[in-house]
């Protein structure tokens, strides 16, 4: 919802200050220059982009506005559930976990974590490590350049959607131009003909043009798509702490020290502390 707070407190201060200053909310109201400029830019999003990442901004668009997944809830869940996972494989032995690794919507264990169980790429991606650490031999370091492989291309697509929207927030200005040039193009044509009046109004819409450009590029769109640039470093950052938990393992390394490792990784922000993990994985 802090969003959506940002968003009234834009709104409320451009639109505010322009009533107290005398202006009147009608003369700001132009529906065509709003489709030359939405249309345009629209346009240009679907040019730019292909249609996995199209969907990928829409998806995002409800969970950033009106959530915040990545908090200290959820990195217990992400360290709860590997814990849990690495102390049955180090009491039983790794082909203790094949079936939770192989239906993790089946496991005791994952069923106690839905917050991890509803990131299916999340889930599939610690099933798939266990997997590689439960059926091969693969050295530590090996493992550690296979995770940093993986994460780095992980990284880019996490942040494409925040890309392609950071392009249209920068072409936005650039569209209301174009819709001020043509708002110019039709005053000019009508200069022979018109009242004074009538010239000041198609200048004005002309104006507003430019106006809604800048206004949605700096006030909605950009802010909109560095929202989504940091929910991706945060993804990104929890895969790492994801990482620092295997790999951790895989050098001999006993689970609640591994975990310790994964949650050292976490950003600072909402890490939870030594004794909340504790607390939190002796609970479960």
């Amino acid at each position: 919802m802090l969003k959506i707070g940002g968003y009234l407190v834009v709104l409320c201060s451009v639109l505010g200050g322009f009533m107290l200053s005398g202006g009147q909310l009608a003369a700001l109201w132009h529906p065509f220059e709003i489709l030359i400029i939405g249309g345009a830019a629209f346009g240009a999003f679907m040019v730019a982009n292909n249609m996995t990442t199209i969907k990928k901004v829409f998806a995002k668009a409800p969970v950033i506005l009106f959530s915040h997944r990545f908090g200290k809830a959820f990195y217990l869940d992400v360290l709860g559930v590997l814990y849990e996972v690495l102390n049955k494989s180090r009491r039983e032995g790794m082909m203790s976990i094949e079936a939770d690794i192989e239906e993790p919507a089946e496991s005791p264990i994952f069923s106690k974590y839905p917050a991890i169980l509803k990131d299916k790429h999340m889930t599939e991606f610690i099933c798939d490590y266990l997997r590689i650490m439960s059926t091969g031999n693969m050295a530590p370091h090996e493992l550690e350049a296979l995770f940093d492989v993986e994460i780095s291309s992980l990284t880019e697509e996490l942040e494409g959607p925040s890309h392609a929207v950071t392009r249209i927030a920068d072409g936005l200005p650039a569209f209301g131009i174009v819709a001020a040039v043509l708002g110019i193009v039709i005053t000019m044509s009508i200069l022979g003909d018109a009242d004074s009046t009538m010239i000041g109004q198609k200048v004005a819409t002309a104006l507003v043009g430019t106006f809604l450009g800048i206004w949605a590029a700096y006030g909605f769109v950009g802010p909109f798509a560095a929202a989504m640039e940091h929910e991706a470093h945060e993804e990104a950052n929890t895969y790492e702490a994801i990482k620092m938990c295997l790999v951790a393992s895989a050098q001999g390394l006993p689970p609640a020290l591994a975990v310790e490792f994964g949650r050292k990784a976490l950003l600072p922000e909402h890490r939870p502390s030594f004794l909340e993990l504790e607390e939190s994985v002796k609970g479960r």
